[in-house]
């Protein structure tokens, strides 16, 4: 207020010297309005338009008493003069007027410039090196320290926490930013210094914002909801990016590991399984000898089995399961597939009907007859001894589709999208029969290395029926 009465007595004074200065050197009343001018001009563009139009009111007022005619008086005879005087009056305001316009313009630009290079500082003070939480922390500090306010409070949406810069946010409940969150305008109350707006990235929302203090303006409080959005994703983006690289880098060494592993325990059990294998063939071996080299004899089998098995799985994970591609006689596969399980079977009826003149499989050999037995080793696990187990192939759109069947007790519902998973055994036998739950992991993955399908139909009771395509050769279809 102080600051405003000093300006009018300063507007005033420099009207009444100008005049005086004019009236002691006798200049004339042309001289005189346009000095005036000037310095009304001057007044406007320093201070204001209100102390540019006391000025000109008296500047008018001081011309007509010190020189027009009749000079002294505030009275005017010649209409002229009158006219010469009204147009110094409106001339005056108006150009106060147009001053206070350019320079109001000119401090808006010189805010926005402002802004605009604090939103450049809040960017440049930004790191994306501590995850979403970390982010969201620096960023309510900086703000509060770049544009100056008293506080800052950020609800993060996805993880339901508030972040705040002190206890300068408190003003802004929790509540009240939940209920921002769901807006579309920003908000600000002039009297309570809080501004709060919600952020969005397109239509999903993020959250909201609030500042409390030296608000800015609208448009730059929607610019720095926008930087957050903007900032955040950034983040969380590069966090997503690092755990899937980690994550990455994680399954290659486990696949690294696993086939390390496994070899090493393939090489002793492939001496063991020489060594066995020469001693039950010898004719000196007694009874007892007998079934314990037998015992030992299934035991590395087992173990080779399994060795396998997690050779296969890790080559599939890691993803260096190259194919070998060519033609080969499904009844090959499948014959090839039996022969390999061997003693496995122990004695069970596996029932083959592969059709007359069914074309080859395009695929590789050993991969795709590893599938089979997968399916076939499945169905002597979980189905009855006295039970079949029936192997069919069949032409179908130019794809060969090889099922294997069991009477079993089927597969629950809630197990069936699970039952290709790596190591998911189902509930009833989990315990109760051996396994790794990898096998049809391994199908799976050799499936799809080839291109191909494979799926399970079953109902609880009836058994279950595994099925994989493999391309027939030539591209014959039915």
């Amino acid at each position: 207020m102080l600051a405003k009465a000093w300006r009018f007595g300063a507007s005033l004074c420099a009207v009444a010297a100008v005049t005086a200065v004019c009236r002691v050197l006798a200049v004339n009343a042309t001289t005189v309005a346009l000095t005036l001018l000037l310095v009304i001009l001057g007044i406007s563009t320093w201070w204001g338009l209100a102390e540019a139009t006391a000025a000109s009111v008296l500047a008018v007022l001081g011309v007509n008493f010190y020189f027009l005619p009749p000079v002294g008086t505030l009275t005017i005879h010649d209409p002229q003069n009158w006219i010469a005087l009204f147009a110094f009056l409106v001339t005056a305001v108006t150009t106060s007027q147009l001053s206070a316009r350019a320079r109001r313009r000119a401090e808006a630009l010189e805010e926005r410039r402002r802004e605009v290079e604090r939103l450049y500082a809040l960017v440049q003070a930004m790191s994306f090196t501590g995850g979403v939480t970390k982010t969201i922390r620096e960023f309510v500090q900086r703000v509060v320290q770049v544009f100056g306010c008293e506080g800052a409070a950020l609800y993060y949406r996805p993880a339901a926490e508030v972040f705040r810069s002190g206890p300068e946010s408190k003003p802004v409940s929790d509540h009240e930013l939940k209920v921002a969150s769901e807006l579309d305008t920003v908000s600000i109350d002039a009297a309570r210094g809080v501004a709060t707006v919600a952020i969005r990235v397109g239509v999903r929302p993020l959250g909201s914002l609030a500042l409390v203090g030296n608000v800015p303006l609208a448009e730059i409080v929607g610019a720095i909801a926008n930087m957050v959005a903007i900032t955040i994703e950034k983040a969380r983006a590069i966090e997503e990016a690092s755990q899937a690289e980690a994550a990455r880098q994680s399954e290659v060494l486990k696949a690294a590991l696993l086939d390390s592993l496994a070899h090493d325990i393939k090489t002793p059990l492939t001496s063991i399984k020489a060594a066995v294998t020469t001693l039950v063939g010898a004719e000196h071996s007694g009874g007892l000898s007998r079934e314990l080299l037998d015992i030992i004899n299934e035991g590395a089998d087992r173990l080779n089995q399994l060795a396998a098995e997690v050779i296969a799985m890790a080559r599939i994970e890691a993803g260096k399961l190259h194919l070998e591609k060519k033609p080969v006689a499904v009844n090959e596969l499948i014959s090839g597939a039996l022969a390999e399980l061997g003693a496995a079977r122990r004695g069970r009826e596996v029932s083959v009907e592969v059709p007359d003149g069914l074309p080859a499989a395009d695929a590789d050999p050993e991969l795709a007859r590893e599938v089979v037995k997968q399916f076939v080793e499945n169905a002597l696990k979980y189905s009855p001894e006295e039970a079949p187990v029936r192997v069919t192939a069949a032409l179908k759109n130019g794809k060969i589709i090889i099922g294997v069947a069991d009477r079993g007790s089927g597969i629950e519902d809630n197990e069936r999208p699970l039952i290709f998973d790596k190591f998911f055994r189902g509930r009833r036998h989990r315990f109760s029969t051996k396994g790794t739950g990898m096998g049809l992991a391994i199908a799976k993955g050799i499936a799809e290395a080839h291109g191909e399908r494979i799926w399970v139909e079953s109902e609880a009771g009836q058994g279950a029926a595994f099925y994989v395509s493999l391309p027939a050769a030539g591209g014959e279809e039915n």
